[in-house]
Formats: structure tokens, C-alpha cells, sequence
């Protein structure tokens, strides 16, 4: 594989209106938490239609008092590879964002939980604990965009916390009509099976890399216009 492309300088919510190209696309936000990137797509793109998806009810519950737009909806599932049911191991604690006190949060963390099970996570952030799991309502992308009759996506934003992998895997044909793809990618896996970014431009042929940030990639799909 190529080698990848040097880190970007310029901010993604910089680069991605023109690279959109339209005031009303389509928008599917994937591990969405309280929904501060679906509200700054709404804000950005003045007819934007988003579909929001996270399966942790506790941000879910902020998402709904924050994001006002009738354009948007929330869906409480966790997309992934199959249909049906999933233990998810839900985050709490204190997460600190470097050596300072900037970003951290104090005992309400709930933007970690993954599907997988945390692994290097534990001692990168050692403030956040995954001491519970519920069951949570899984799909794959293909099923959710057939429910709903999709006929393009505009931009798919994937911040899945290690289950990247698992979205790509249960999104085939939804991936051939998207037209840009942001995703979470690390060097270091966080969760148990958590791919890094070659291993998932691997799973993603039609995709090439225009932008790539310490943690995440911007891709285009190069058969699309």
C-alpha cells in the first residue's frame, strides 16, 4: 500500500463545505454522542438532512435537548456488522486531554463506550472506567439505508471508538453511493480488534485519503463525481 499522505493543516470543518459542494446533503453523523458535530453540520449546511446514531442513552438524552432541527434524527442504535443485539461497555470517569486540565471532564465521560472491549484505553486515560454494559440494538448501515430508501449519502462521519471496522463491514452498498467518508483511525489500537488506518483503507478500495489528522482520515471515493 502507499504510503500515507502527511497530516493536514487545514482544520476538516474547513475543508469539508467546498469539498461538499451543496447546501443540502445528506449527513450520516455515526457515534454522534450529545450531538455537537450534527449541530455544526446543520449550522454549516443550511439544508442539511443528518441522520444521527448512538446507542449510549445518556448523551442521547442531552442530543435531544440541544439539537433543535427538524432536519435531523436521532436514531438510538449502534450501526455495526450484523443486525440484532450487542453488550456495549459504557465509559464513565474523568478524562483529561493531555497533561493539562483543558477537556477534562469530571466523573461524566460517556464518549468512549465502544462495542469492543477497551484495552490500551485503560491505561492511555486511566480516569475513564468501563465498569458496566448493557445490551444495545445493532444494525448494519445497507439495512438502515434500504429502511430508508437512500439514494446518496454526501458525507458518512464514522467516530466509532475502535468499531470502524465494524461499521465498513456491514455497509458495502452504502459505501459505494457516499461520496466522502471522515473517520477515527489510531496508531495504537485503543479497544480490543480495533484496526488502524492501513488495515481500513484495506477494507476501503474506492476510497482514497485527502486529508489525514493525527487520529483520523478524510477520504473521497474516487469512482463517485
Amino acid at each position: 500500500m502507499d504510503a500515507l499522505p502527511p497530516l493536514a493543516r487545514v482544520p476538516v470543518k474547513e475543508l469539508l463545505p467546498p469539498l461538499v459542494g451543496r447546501p443540502d446533503p445528506l449527513i450520516l453523523d455515526v457515534g454522534c454522542n450529545d450531538g455537537a458535530h450534527t449541530q455544526w453540520f446543520t449550522e454549516r449546511f443550511t439544508r442539511a438532512r443528518v441522520h444521527a446514531f448512538e446507542p449510549d442513552p445518556r448523551p442521547c438524552e442531552r442530543f435531544r435537548r440541544t439539537v433543535r432541527s427538524k432536519s435531523v434524527k436521532l436514531w438510538n442504535v449502534a450501526l455495526c456488522a450484523e443486525d440484532g443485539e450487542a453488550e456495549f461497555h459504557m465509559s464513565r470517569g474523568t478524562y483529561m486531554h493531555g497533561m493539562g486540565t483543558a477537556g477534562t471532564h469530571h466523573g461524566d465521560w460517556d464518549q468512549s463506550g465502544s462495542l469492543r472491549r477497551p484495552r490500551r484505553h485503560l491505561d492511555v486515560y486511566p480516569g475513564v472506567k468501563f465498569d458496566q454494559t448493557m445490551r444495545v440494538r445493532t444494525m448494519r448501515l445497507d439495512t438502515f439505508a434500504t429502511e430508508q430508501k437512500l439514494k446518496r449519502v454526501d458525507f458518512l462521519w464514522i467516530d466509532a471508538q475502535g468499531c470502524e471496522s465494524d461499521v465498513i463491514a456491514g455497509a458495502p452498498q452504502t459505501l459505494k453511493m457516499t461520496r466522502w467518508l471522515f473517520m477515527e483511525c489510531v496508531i495504537d489500537a485503543l479497544y480490543e480488534g480495533q484496526l488502524d488506518a492501513r488495515q481500513l483503507l484495506a477494507m476501503l478500495p474506492d476510497f482514497e485519503v485527502v486529508a489525514r489528522y493525527p487520529d483520523d482520515m478524510l477520504l473521497r471515493n474516487r469512482t463517485l463525481r
